[in-house]
């Protein structure tokens, strides 16, 4: 196990140099850069923007820049914010909570409605119920997550009046802070449990057609026993791998549902870097969600492993 955790770190190093360079050159191609961002908010004058690119070191040529800017990265400095002038890993601690408590609460809300769904669509293959969830994860797949989230607005904030349409503040455990939670999350968790969903179902499947099942059953063991005892327990593990990839891609697929929320999170952040030329932000936000999905790969890799050796183990020990 030990082995195979440093082999993956080492493996994770130049992912995150190519990641870094490809960054780099790929928001420079965007037109313009702040100094022209300020100049069409605040001023026009030449002399003035010539002295901020000096100030920002974007007079130098591009390998200049990415020298400078990577010996930095290398001591861990993501650098300073151009339109703050705050270091930029504290403008990421600052919105990285409630961009983690909304992938959080959909994946939970995914996770709820999925397994049950995928376990009733199993056990009644081909029946009423399997073509409901099928057609339901369908449905939850092809709609695309901004639509899903100004018809739930529409439906909730504007006609009923029950939830707030937009906004998020400090987290605290009460219906005050939770209201503004419930939209955002139930948009992301949809497709996320259409996906999950159509995964449990066919891990079950398969599982159900296993040799230990049958002989489960033939040993006069309830169906019920059979089902959640030994079929679901063991048929997990791929939902348990989707589930985790699904949480490290999350956090960087948050952009479009926090700005139709104006959820302040990591998403709002990446929007305002961009629209700002905010070079060293933009940066250190991509690296940032690059290290997230890589950790969050990494655990998901271990929980898998460990449970396939204990399931070796018992499979090993002697029967009395």
């Amino acid at each position: 196990m030990m082995r195979m955790i440093f082999l993956r770190l080492i493996a994770s190093v130049p992912v995150l140099i190519g990641v870094s360079v490809f960054t780099f050159l790929l928001v420079r191609l965007v037109p313009g850069d702040v100094v022209d961002a300020l100049a069409s908010e605040e001023f026009d004058d030449p002399r003035a923007q010539a002295e901020l690119r000096r100030l920002f070191g974007l007079d130098q040529p591009f390998h200049v820049q990415f020298v400078t800017w990577f010996a930095a990265l290398v001591q861990g400095d993501l650098g300073y914010s151009y339109r703050t002038r705050r270091p930029v890993i504290e403008e990421i601690i600052d919105r990285f909570p409630l961009t983690l408590e909304l992938t959080l609460a959909a994946l939970l809300i995914s996770v709820l409605i999925a397994i049950p769904l995928g376990v009733v669509s199993a056990t009644r293959r081909n029946g009423v119920l399997d073509t409901g969830a099928r057609l339901t994860s369908l449905i939850g797949l092809s709609i695309p997550n901004f639509w899903l989230g100004i018809l739930l607005m529409a439906l909730f904030a504007v006609g009923l009046r029950w939830l707030p349409s937009g906004g998020s503040n400090d987290f605290a455990f009460s219906w005050d802070h939770f209201k503004f939670l419930i939209l955002p999350a139930i948009t992301l968790g949809a497709s996320l449990a259409a996906e999950t969903m159509r995964m449990s179902r066919s891990a079950l499947l398969e599982v159900l057609a296993k040799d230990y099942v049958r002989t489960s059953r033939a040993k006069g063991l309830s169906e019920r026993l059979v089902i959640y005892r030994h079929a679901l327990r063991n048929s997990l593990i791929p939902v348990v791998t989707v589930v985790g990839i699904q949480a490290g891609a999350l956090l960087g697929g948050t952009v479009v549902v926090e700005q139709i929320f104006s959820w302040a999170g990591l998403g709002s952040l990446v929007i305002r870097a961009i629209n700002q030329r905010d070079y060293p932000l933009l940066q250190g936000l991509i690296l940032f969600l690059t290290f997230f999905y890589i950790f969050v790969s990494l655990a998901v890799d271990i929980v898998v492993r460990h449970r396939r050796w204990h399931q070796l183990r018992q499979l090993e020990r002697p029967r009395v």
